[in-house]
Formats: C-alpha cells, sequence, structure tokens
C-alpha cells in the first residue's frame, strides 16, 4: 500500500465518476456493494468511508429525475389515447430505471469533487 503522501496525477472527477473509481489513483474500486463505499482504496490506501457522500446524489437525482418524469407523463397522457394509469407506469418505470443507472456514478461523481475541492478532509482518515 502506498503512503497518503505520495504524488498521484490528476484524475478527472467525470472520469472517475464515471468509472465509480478512487477520485485519488483512478484504479481502486470505490464501492464495495451497490451503494456501499469501501473503508479504502485498495490501490493507494485513500480513506474513502469517512468522506462518504451519503444521499447528497440522491437529492439532486430527485429533482433531475421527476424534470424528465413528469413532462414524460403529461406527453403521454396528451398524445396518446391510452387509459389514465398508462402515463404514470410508463413514466415510473423510466424513473426507476434511471435512478438505478445514475445513482451509482452520481454518488461517485460527489464524491470525487469532494476530493478535487476539499482533499484536506480525506487525509485527516488514518
Amino acid at each position: 500500500m502506498i503512503g497518503l503522501s505520495q504524488d498521484f496525477p490528476p484524475v478527472s472527477p467525470l472520469k472517475a465518476g464515471l468509472a465509480c473509481a478512487c477520485p485519488r489513483c483512478g484504479r481502486g474500486r470505490l464501492f464495495s456493494g451497490f451503494l456501499e463505499v469501501v473503508d479504502r482504496c485498495s490501490v493507494c490506501g485513500l480513506p474513502l468511508k469517512a468522506n462518504d457522500s451519503g444521499d447528497g446524489p440522491a437529492v439532486f437525482l430527485i429533482f433531475i429525475l421527476g424534470f424528465i418524469a413528469v413532462p414524460l407523463a403529461f406527453w403521454i397522457d396528451v398524445a396518446f389515447d391510452v387509459p389514465y394509469w398508462v402515463p404514470g407506469v410508463v413514466s415510473g418505470g423510466v424513473t426507476i430505471l434511471l435512478a438505478l443507472v445514475l445513482l451509482r456514478p452520481a454518488k461517485a461523481l460527489v464524491l470525487a469533487l469532494r476530493f478535487r475541492h476539499r482533499r484536506g478532509d480525506f487525509d485527516t482518515g488514518d
């Protein structure tokens, strides 16, 4: 394991977020489960668990997906002659699918941005 003081080449937060990789080295896995952040990076030893982003990314996704789902439901209701429950089922299914696909990268992106802008918080972990 490499010490915390070693220099690493900069990793793009977007690249680390989309790859769900360590924000310092860009190679270690960030998650041990679906959304469970690992204690430390297996490659560089960066303490990650103490700097978990929590529910912040989910809040961002609620607003973004709501902005997509509600107009989608209205459009389906107006454009097609379907029963009243169809727009809710379709937009609800799209929302759930997008939330499951986007939640991991969003959580990883927020953690990577936090590392980029508040790096001192990460080095305080033993």
